[in-house]
């Protein structure tokens, strides 16, 4: 790896970790459902204009079942569920516990696409449930631990987020980014519009709530999927997902930087159970494949 694809990979890290901290500001105002529509079609409308100009519109019309189906996988249901997640934790302890779907994708191939799992992986597995049990039961002053609801929710969003990456590996390898961006995230904000009249917000934004939208949808949407993408293209998928390890980090930073969020000994001590968990699991499986 490269200096500037090492650079990329932190403000990747750095951007995905910043999501947390912009959902904890504007989702206690906005709400979940509220926060994730503008995000979505905020990020989907400012990538449009490349698809429209670079004449990708018909491909994104072709495949709008597909693309319906990941933007619910991927987009809409995960988005809406770690939204809700962060109105009840912090910034940090939500990016720590967003931190098992690398875990979770070991499940779904097991589970799904009957794979088997060495003792590596099974023993990652296990610390990554132990990291989580540990943010949970191990209560520290000042600092609150997840509810069982909101490890539940977790749960769901990573494997949610599992099986939209399994679908568009089978159906949408082909696509051009910036259409499969554009056209995920406007399938989502579609998709999530029946929901409005429902959850409509009982509160009007601010000033640093609007620029937390903004900032979520351009920057930690449109922006870090584009250079995801372009990471993957330059260094492949396996360095490209050592992210894992950077979001956790800069979601504490950032929370504790700009919330004052407290950090506390178990969540240093739950992440680093989840990352080993992640780091085992994940790891072996890729030893596996190059010998």
């Amino acid at each position: 790896m490269n200096r500037s694809s090492f650079i990329l990979l932190l403000v990747l890290g750095a951007l995905w970790g910043a999501s947390f901290l912009f959902l904890r500001i504007a989702a206690p105002v906005l709400g979940a459902v509220w926060l994730i529509e503008i995000r979505v079609l905020i990020a989907g409308l400012v990538l449009l204009p490349l698809v429209v100009f670079n004449r990708q519109w018909i491909s994104m019309l072709n495949s709008y079942r597909h693309l319906l189906i990941v933007g619910a996988l991927n987009s809409a249901l995960p988005f809406v569920l770690i939204a809700h997640i962060t109105i009840e934790l912090s910034a940090g302890a939500t990016s720590i516990l967003n931190a098992i779907v690398p875990i979770a994708g070991v499940v779904f191939s097991y589970l799904v696409m009957k794979e088997q799992l060495g003792l590596a992986q099974l023993c990652g597995i296990a610390l990554g449930f132990v990291g989580v049990l540990v943010l949970m039961l191990w209560q520290q002053q000042g600092v609150s631990s997840p509810p069982l609801l909101v490890v539940v929710l977790a749960i769901i969003a990573a494997f949610s987020y599992v099986a939209g990456a399994h679908y568009t590996k089978q159906r949408l390898v082909e696509m051009p980014v910036m259409v499969y961006v554009a056209g995920t995230q406007l399938a989502a904000a579609i998709l999530l519009l029946p929901l409005l009249p429902f959850f409509v917000p009982q509160q009007f934004p601010d000033v640093v709530v609007i620029g937390s939208v903004i900032g979520l949808a351009v920057l930690s949407t449109s922006l870090a999927l584009v250079l995801y993408f372009k990471l993957i293209h330059q260094i492949g998928p396996t360095k490209t997902l050592t992210v894992t390890y950077l979001i956790p980090f800069f979601g504490l930073l950032w929370g504790s930087v700009f919330l004052d969020e407290a950090i506390a000994m178990n969540q240093i001590a739950g992440c680093a159970l989840i990352l080993s968990g992640v780091a085992l699991s994940v790891g072996s499986k890729r030893f596996k494949k190059l010998v």
